[in-house]
């Protein structure tokens, strides 16, 4: 048992260092992950649509979360394991929330990439990431299965 634990602590310790060598080969490191995840969420207050979605649901807890999302995306990015929320429960209930916010969420997340000089591979890489992050998001929040039996659908 013992050798099988120090086993998976090694693995563990190879993959996180691979990412942190992938990450660094496309520029990123954490003063990049905090700059991105300040200009974004700065973007996300200002935006029309989201920016009301987000101040119902974090007003008077913005510090709290901009550390949070800081964790989270080195959490990514560097395969840490660090993260340790639960983004369904985090997102479920919010007053507002609507599945097309989320590609506003996306256009927005990349628009942000660009303005900070992400490297096309950063950017290819993050994007990728946030946009199965949506895609997880909005299944767990949207998608009702039930809506898929084929009895339920009309004749044409």
């Amino acid at each position: 048992m013992t050798m099988e634990l120090t086993g998976r602590a090694a693995h563990r310790a190879e993959i996180t260092a691979r990412a942190e060598a992938e990450m660094a080969a496309m520029g990123v490191d954490v003063a990049f992950i905090d700059r991105l995840v300040e200009t974004f969420y700065g973007h996300i207050v200002q935006h029309p649509d989201l920016g009301p979605v987000f101040d119902r649901r974090l007003s008077g807890r913005w510090p709290a979360h901009m550390v949070k999302m800081k964790a989270f995306w080195a959490s990514v990015a560097f395969k840490t394991g660090a993260y340790g929320g639960k983004p369904v429960q985090a997102h479920h209930g919010v007053d507002g929330m609507a599945e097309g916010l989320f590609l506003q969420w996306l256009q927005l997340f990349s628009d942000t990439l660009t303005e900070i000089g992400a490297t096309e591979e950063a950017h290819r890489w993050f994007l990728t990431s946030a946009e199965r992050i949506a895609k997880s998001l909005v299944l767990s929040l949207f998608y009702n299965p039930a809506l898929d039996d084929p009895r339920l659908q009309k004749a044409p």
